[in-house]
């Protein structure tokens, strides 16, 4: 049966275990270990990075991977776990299976089909009835399965024969059926942060089971490291193990091994090239990152979509969070243009939410999108100079009270009392054209002149109403 394993990483720690530091030291590693990612892998809660919330004690993930029962009332929970690559759901899932007297088996969902989901829940049916066994299904990629796919998994989830930890990169409400959800607990996984992901990298140079200290991270490919990991802790593990290649080879007199004495160094160039990346330079804490993210605006705002484009690619390549960027463009949105293109703000918002829900690396099509509309459309900053208009007013003491007409009901209903139905208030709706010629701001405040319209884009053909409602209004005091 396809991806079936009582225990996955039993020949992984077996081999692990026999070749150690040796290994490394021979140069011999690349033929019989298994990669440095799958070596690295947590054993226990305690070496899991990140995940705090959703592992904090008492937490039913928590108490899932303990074994706790509830003192036999509370049986254990079947666990979807959603959230991006690298944040630890098949280590999770492993953690499960550790309890005793559990047996693992692990299918994906890119291989399986219902008749090996079958076979997978008679096999537990006669593991529990006969031995009290209780049996964890690690499915991959769940999103993957087919309505009728999941179908055949609810009657084993439903019975607790056996235990679902299933992983999803996906939105579990929209590629997850609604009853196998329902019987399971959904656990949102978030991203490591860069200090987890060092802490990541830092356990893999040191220990046995990674690189044993044969050799040394310098700090800037480190930095380049976590940034590109994305929040990734498998990637993480993937480049470094690809740069301690490319170190090896750089070892004088094409010795292929690091010297006992003396740890091969891993530099920033050994990463470059082993992830076919340059670093880019950006600290997302200091200047540089505030230099790019002006940059960025001001190239939308002067509409040169190709420096835009290049800006947005330089931050995302740097690690920048796209929700970030999405935030500025939804500013730049109203800020630049406005009234001129309404849609523009349809478009970026959109693509924040979208943002919020995909990530990346699909994030940064979206991102793109809106960036293209944002430079493209025809600028204007009317709105965005009538409302700091408007407050430089107010904060220098310019408002004055609202007119007796406008206030709310308590404040007219002695003005009804004496015959006058509304206060002196004009119904908009009842005039003829829905404009209601009567005073609206305060006395001190008549000839405030805030709004002007560009006669540009969308807005250009708002300038006739603009200024016959001016008339309409105020008689003609403004133009």
């Amino acid at each position: 049966m396809a991806g079936v394993s009582d225990d996955l990483f039993a020949a992984g720690r077996e081999l692990a275990d026999e070749t150690g530091d040796d290994a490394i030291r021979s140069g011999r590693e690349g033929d019989v270990r298994p990669p440095l990612a799958v070596r690295m892998r947590p054993r226990s809660l305690e070496e899991v990075r990140g995940q705090a919330g959703v592992l904090r004690p008492g937490s039913p993930l928590r108490r899932l991977v303990e074994g706790g029962q509830g003192g036999g009332r509370v049986g254990p929970m079947s666990a979807i776990l959603w959230g991006p690559p690298g944040t630890g759901k098949t280590t999770l899932a492993h953690l499960v299976a550790n309890a005793e007297g559990r047996r693992f088996v692990e299918l994906s969902a890119v291989t399986a089909g219902v008749k090996d989901v079958r076979a997978v829940m008679e096999a537990a049916a006669r593991d529990r009835d006969m031995y009290g066994r209780a049996t964890v299904l690690f499915l991959d990629e769940i999103h993957r399965f087919s309505k009728a796919q999941q179908d055949a998994l609810l009657p084993g989830v439903e019975n607790r024969q056996v235990i679902l930890v299933a992983a999803t990169t996906e939105n579990p409400s929209f590629s997850i059926i609604a009853p196998l959800l329902s019987r399971s607990v959904l656990v949102s996984l978030e991203s490591l942060s860069d200090d987890e992901i060092g802490e990541v990298l830092d356990a893999a140079v040191s220990d046995e089971r990674g690189l044993a200290g044969a050799f040394v991270l310098a700090p800037d490919a480190r930095e380049h490291l976590v940034r590109m990991s994305g929040g990734d802790a498998r990637r993480a593990l993937t480049e470094l193990e690809a740069a301690a290649g490319v170190a090896l080879n750089d070892l004088p007199g094409g010795r292929g091994y690091p010297d006992e004495a003396e740890p091969a160094p891993i530099t920033l160039a050994h990463v470059e090239q082993a992830v076919a990346q340059a670093a880019v330079r950006y600290d997302r804490a200091g200047d540089e990152h505030y230099d790019v993210a002006s940059a960025f605006i001001k190239s939308m705002r002067g509409s040169d979509v190709d420096a835009a484009l290049h800006y947005l690619a330089r931050m995302l390549e740097a690690g920048e969070d796209p929700r970030f960027i999405a935030r500025r463009i939804v500013i730049s949105a109203s800020e630049e243009i406005a009234m001129a293109d309404p849609t523009a703000l349809q478009t970026a918002v959109a693509a924040m939410h979208a943002v919020a829900q995909i990530g990346m690396p699909e994030a940064r099509i979206v991102l793109a999108q809106a960036v293209v509309h944002n430079c493209l459309a025809p600028k204007s900053n009317a709105s965005y100079r009538a409302i700091d208009a408007a407050v430089a007013d107010v904060r220098a003491g310019k408002s004055g009270p609202v007119p007796t007409h406008l206030r709310g009901s308590g404040h007219t209903r002695s003005a009804r009392k004496a015959g006058d139905a509304h206060g002196g208030y004009v119904y908009a709706h009842d005039e003829p054209d829905s404009v209601a010629a009567q005073q609206y701001l305060p006395d001190s405040l008549q000839n405030a002149d805030y709004y002007h319209p560009k006669e540009r884009g969308f807005e250009a053909r708002m300038v006739e109403r603009w200024r016959w409602l001016r008339e309409r209004l105020r008689g003609g005091g403004l133009k």
